[in-house]
């Protein structure tokens, strides 16, 4: 009954309705005639020379389309439980996150389902989902989001502070944040409020001025910048976890922890109707396990 009802309000044409559906002329009427009974209104005004909506069926014209758009989302959720998974995943994620991290998961991703393929944009800019045709975006917990997106956190982000073992051995030691102020310091800077690092040992917060004579955008430069001496450095936990296991690195003010603008987590965003595909679902639960 929905098919046909926005058939016809879309040609405005019993007769055209019923060639594009493959069927007869009095199958759409019956059709459109049920649907009336049913909402106990009429729906449609006729004459012998033309149909036009009604005001009550301009409002559920509305309806109808969300409701024969969630029937085909899940008529492709069926069909995705009848078989394999498979159809084509668009995102994007920031750029050192999806470098170190999530390019590692995929691939075992991609060999659990060898059915879908997956079209990954690195980016630190917030790419619009919907402008962008994306399915998914993986952001910072931080990063706006716009009220109409399903959210769901992926993965646990941890913020230190680290210098390299030449930098320590040549620099006085640092034994409270105050100490920050008079060092060297590296972080990912794009505006006059990164000079600032707040950080937080669970009964004080400190805020503290740092200065640096590198100012870049890229978390990975500021590693290489720190493993070669150049100060202390403020890094996610993923960028620097080997270098601190093998020495190149250690930690600095370890009962400190950096609060940043940008979270703790990396979040998936996207547009329920996206969301809810299997394909799409699978993703999610399968970051979210490995967090």
């Amino acid at each position: 009954m929905l098919w046909a009802f926005v058939k016809v309000a879309d040609t405005l044409s019993v007769s055209r309705s019923a060639q594009d559906l493959g069927v007869g002329k009095s199958v759409v009427s019956k059709r459109v005639a049920q649907l009336e009974e049913m909402v106990g209104t009429t729906l449609f005004s006729r004459s012998t020379r033309r149909v036009a909506l009604t005001p009550a069926g301009e409002t559920y014209l509305e309806h109808a389309r969300r409701a024969l758009g969630e029937m085909a989302a899940g008529e492709e959720r069926l069909r995705a439980l009848r078989s394999d998974l498979s159809g084509r995943i668009r995102l994007t994620a920031p750029v050192s996150w999806g470098q170190r991290v999530l390019s590692r998961r995929l691939p075992e991703f991609l060999r659990l389902h060898p059915g879908v393929e997956v079209e990954l944009v690195l980016a630190d800019r917030l790419m619009d989902v919907a402008f962008e045709r994306l399915d998914m975006a993986l952001r910072w917990s931080a990063a706006p989001i716009a009220p109409e997106l399903t959210v769901r956190s992926v993965a646990q982000v941890g913020w230190l502070l680290a210098a390299s073992p030449a930098w320590l051995a040549a620099e006085a030691a640092v034994s409270v944040p105050g100490d920050l102020a008079d060092r060297s310091c590296v972080f990912y800077w794009r505006e006059p409020a990164d000079d600032w690092w707040v950080l937080d040992n669970g009964q004080e917060r400190q805020r503290v001025r740092v200065h640096s004579r590198y100012h870049v955008d890229n978390p990975e430069a500021v590693l290489e910048a720190c493993l070669q001496g150049l100060g202390v450095a403020l890094l996610p936990d993923y960028l620097c976890a080997d270098a601190l296991v093998d020495g190149r690195l250690e930690r600095v003010l370890p009962a400190w922890t950096p609060i940043t603008r940008f979270g703790n987590y990396i979040q998936a965003v996207g547009p329920p109707e996206r969301w809810r595909l299997p394909r799409n679902q699978e993703l999610i639960n399968f970051l979210a396990d490995r967090r």
